[in-house]
Formats: C-alpha cells, structure tokens, sequence
C-alpha cells in the first residue's frame, strides 16, 4: 500500500498540491489556470480522472484561481467550509461543506481539516490518511499551534510551509505593512519557525518533508534546504518550487519512490 504526493505549484504564484492512492486522488486547492494544471499532471502522468475532490485551505486567489474551470470540465466535487465559500465570487456545480475535525472520505483516503492562524475568513490545513500512511499539507501558517504540532508528528509526509528568512524580510523593500502582515502571527511561517517544528516534533516515522510556499524575494530554496538538511535524522528534504511541478513520491511504510517520468527540471 502506497501514497502518491506532489506539489504542481507552491507559492504566492498558485498553489496546488495532489495525494493519491492507485485508485483515487485528492487536490488541496487549485491556484493554477485549469490549463496549466493538465499540463503539470500531463507530465507526471497523473491522472484527471482520479481525482475525485478538490479540498480548499481558504479564499485567497493564490489557493482558488482554476478552481472554476477545472471543477466544471472534469466534474468534480469541491469541499469549502461556509465562510471560504462566502467570500469569494465562484459559482460552482458541485459544492460540498467540511467541517474542522470532522473526517471526509473519498474512496479509501481519509481528510481530515483542522483550523490554522491566516488572514483568511476561516482557513484551515488538512492531513491525509489512508490505513496507516498519514500525509499533511500545512502552509498559510501564521503560527506553529497546538494543533499543527499535533498533526505533524502524525505524519509519514509533509508539506510545510517555510516561507520567509527573517533577515531577508526585515532588510527587503517590502513596506512596512506588508511586513507585518507576512510576520505578524496570521500570515506565513518564517524558516525559524518551520526549522523549530522539524527539530523539536521529527518523528521516526516522517519520511519526506516537502518544504513549500517559499517567497521568491526573501527566501532561497538552497539556503532552506541546507538548514532543514543539518538537522534531519532520516527525513529526506525536498523544496516545492515556485515555478514547476516536483516529482511524484510514493510513500510507503518501508520506502520512498522519487519518480520524473517526462521532463527533468531544476527545483531551484
């Protein structure tokens, strides 16, 4: 038994993420063109039709930009909660609810919501089960909570955000506010809190960590990989680029499978 999980877009840019078993798969939000996305899923030889639901993290363009499209073409199913549905302006064919703490299946996989800190009007980050592989998506994050603790170690794969070095940031020509929004405590996860997660919650059991949402202007994957690298035990670090799709990785209980089966790219 086996999970499969890549990142096809990971940044202010658009946001996507896929996980799947052999029969069916899950999306964790769509901020790609419909179009862009086929493509990204064309390449990894992913298919449409076995994604079975769209879950969204929250309202920003960045998380919902193809979800129109793609939802009508393919006709398929897309989980909000009320307030995220509420603001924003789509009109949809297939809409269905998630509560937080309240598991849904699709097939075999098991999502479970659960509330995060962000400047969205109710967002959320989500974990992945299937009998016992458990995988997260945790990005958006304004602060490491309770409960992303608690996920986290639940975890043989993650998706974390680490979004900003701090230096970078405080010396960068963003105004002030929109520092203050990215550091203020519901906006995103500087390295240093993301390294703190890792080293204080790694667990035997955590595989792959797929660093994500990085800022281009005050981030370098190289320089977050290298941080997370020194402190690994036996988790394998990767970076979910900006710009391209990563690799699909398939999670099993003994092994991790790396596969690129049409293009090689840098992630860098």
């Amino acid at each position: 038994m086996f999970l499969e999980v890549a990142s096809l877009n990971s940044g202010s840019n658009g946001n996507c993420y896929y996980i799947g078993n052999k029969e069916e798969a899950i999306l964790i939000d769509i901020g790609l063109s419909c179009k862009e996305l086929e493509i990204r899923l064309a390449r990894l030889n992913l298919y449409t039709s076995k994604i079975k639901a769209v879950f969204i993290s929250h309202e920003h363009t960045d998380h919902i930009k193809g979800i129109k499209t793609f939802s009508k073409k393919h006709k398929i199913p897309v989980y909000f909660t009320f307030a995220t549905l509420a603001n924003t302006n789509l009109q949809l064919e297939n809409i269905n609810y998630f509560d937080a703490e309240n598991p849904i299946r699709v097939g075999s996989l098991r999502i479970t919501a659960f509330e995060k800190h962000h400047d969205a009007a109710h967002p959320h980050s989500f974990i992945i089960e299937d009998n016992d592989l458990c995988i997260g998506v945790f990005t958006d994050l304004g602060i490491v909570c309770n409960n992303l603790v608690r996920y986290f170690k639940m975890c043989d794969a993650a998706f974390l955000e680490s979004n900003y070095c701090e230096e970078m940031l405080r010396n960068s020509r963003y105004p002030y506010f929109l520092k203050r929004r990215i550091s203020g405590g519901k906006g995103h996860l500087s390295n240093t809190q993301a390294l703190e997660l890792f080293q204080n919650h790694q667990t035997p059991k955590l595989q792959l960590l797929l660093l994500s949402h990085l800022s281009r202007e005050n981030n370098s994957p190289e320089l977050v990989k290298n941080l997370f690298e020194m402190v690994t035990v036996d988790t394998q670090i990767a970076v979910a680029s900006r710009d391209f799709e990563t690799p699909v990785y398939r999670i099993s209980k003994t092994s991790i499978q790396e596969f690129v089966l049409e293009k090689q790219f840098s992630l860098f």
